[in-house]
């Protein structure tokens, strides 16, 4: 865009910046030239002014006038022109000016109180790549709201702030597909480190995360979500989640550990508007599904079979007290939000220690290589399509039966409550169920103990198999059930 022109006789030719030297003759007049921009007959356009600030502050002491040539080449109907540039002669260059002195703003204009001020210009925002993915990663976003949805909130989803707990093979997809969502703060929980076989099936981490024992799985995640994507706010939090039937005694130090475990929990989940539930056993899932229903907060389980999954939002219990239901909530078409089952509540038993007596392939959950991808892909999209319902989390619960004829408030479609799916059959279903009076989670009885003693009803959780059956009245019914001479039911393998 800047140049110098040396004339040899009639031959003129062009010089970059860094020839000077060459170009330079104390007797002969000196003549630079720009591509200007201007399409004025006698002004020449704004880069010669930084153009002449540039050669006096480099050049000062050896030029004192210089001819301009404001080089001017475009292209009308198919012509190329360029006989309009200019060739500006004489011109006396200033002083070299001192650096502290140097001007901090070019151009002056009026401002808000009309009166004239310098303008300042953030180049940033084109020049920062960071700030350059900013503007870019939401673009997907505000095509799909500018061409099909113009009633996508768009805002809703990118503040919404989620806990991941587990950052295994879901809690990898579920991360990447936030980020595809536009959501900017996402928390993972894990406490175990990367293995080798993790990175071919779990999508933030890779081969050298496996080196000297492995690194925490959840500062990795984090570290790999933000060099997908420096603008997102990932935090990786080392925790172990109590569970039941995994005793603590009574040793203090040990019931000490548990207790900053279940306070940095309640913490998370109070920070945090949506948190997804995404380990390995079932047991793990107990405390924070009794945080979720006890702080208000909505909550996603998805949990893997062989070639099977279960994808569910628990119950909404709304903060305010008193809430009324509308007409379209009613019982007989929909079970309203507030009403819904939770991962517990189609359970007849306690959560208890699922690993004890079980060897590793036993413990570990095997599936098909795609399904997490798709369980932890239908997981964020529930989320995001409760986010564009009017009720958000009460949301009433849709179901595949007449699916036609459903006139869905979400901008995105259904909102079910739970997405069960068969990948042998290539087959969802959306099966809705009511709270279960005597969940061992979410049920009112645990609630209130919960609220009236806190972390010594944990323990008891913790330490007694049994406790949360006696407390919720599940003792009681296997014995009518047994006195009615009805089927005992059995969870063993055979």
């Amino acid at each position: 865009g800047y140049f110098f022109v040396k004339r040899d006789g009639d031959i003129f030719s062009l010089k970059p910046l860094t020839a000077f030297d060459e170009v330079f003759n104390v007797d002969e007049p000196f003549t630079v030239g720009f591509c200007d921009p201007s399409m004025l007959d006698t002004n020449p356009g704004w880069p010669l002014r930084n153009f002449f600030f540039l050669l006096a502050q480099t050049w000062g002491d050896k030029l004192k006038e210089i001819n301009v040539l404001c080089y001017r080449d475009y292209t009308q109907k198919g012509i190329r022109k360029i006989g309009h540039s200019l060739l500006i002669e004489g011109v006396t260059l200033p002083s070299k000016r001192d650096s502290s002195d140097l001007p901090k703003v070019i151009g002056w204009e009026r401002n808000e109180k009309n009166k004239l001020s310098p303008r300042f210009v953030n180049l940033s925002a084109s020049m920062d790549p960071k700030r350059l993915a900013e503007s870019a990663v939401d673009l997907n976003l505000k095509l799909m709201r500018w061409r099909i949805l113009p009633s996508l909130d768009l805002v809703s989803i990118r503040e919404c702030k989620c806990l991941l707990l587990g950052a295994g093979t879901l809690g990898c997809n579920v991360a990447r597909c936030l980020l595809g969502w536009g959501i900017r703060k996402i928390t993972l929980v894990d406490n175990s480190k990367v293995s080798y076989s993790n990175p071919v099936r779990q999508s933030l981490f890779k081969f050298t995360d496996c080196f000297n024992g492995g690194i925490k799985k959840a500062q990795a995640a984090a570290e790999a979500l933000k060099n997908v994507f420096p603008g997102v706010d990932a935090e990786g939090v080392e925790l172990t989640i109590p569970m039941p039937g995994h005793s603590i005694g009574s040793e203090k130090e040990a019931v000490d550990e548990v207790k900053a475990n279940v306070t940095k929990l309640e913490e998370l989940i109070q920070a945090h508007d949506t948190i997804f539930l995404l380990m390995d056993t079932r047991e793990s899932r107990w405390l924070p599904t009794l945080l979720c229903r006890y702080y208000s907060k909505l909550c996603i389980n998805a949990a893997l079979g062989f070639d099977t999954f279960m994808i569910m939002r628990h119950g909404f219990l709304p903060p305010q007290v008193g809430l009324e239901l509308s007409p379209s909530e009613s019982l007989l078409t929909h079970i309203p939000g507030s009403e819904l089952g939770c991962y517990f509540c189609n359970d007849v038993v306690a959560p208890t220690d699922s690993t004890r007596d079980r060897t590793l392939d036993q413990q570990c959950t095997v599936s098909r290589p795609g399904l997490s991808m798709i369980a932890g892909a239908l997981a964020v999209e529930l989320l995001s399509t409760i986010i564009q319902h009017p009720d958000k989390g009460l949301a009433p619960a849709d179901s595949n039966a007449d699916q036609d004829d459903i006139d869905t408030a979400s901008a995105l479609g259904l909102v079910p409550h739970q997405i069960r799916g068969f990948l042998s059959r290539y087959q969802n279903v959306l099966p809705a169920s009511k709270r279960f009076d005597k969940c061992t989670a979410c049920s009112d009885i645990v609630l209130e103990e919960y609220r009236n003693n806190g972390f010594e009803f944990l323990c008891k959780v913790f330490n007694c198999p049994n406790f949360l059956e006696d407390l919720t009245g599940l003792s009681q019914l296997y014995a009518e059930t047994l006195d009615d001479h009805i089927w005992e039911l059995s969870s063993d393998d055979d």
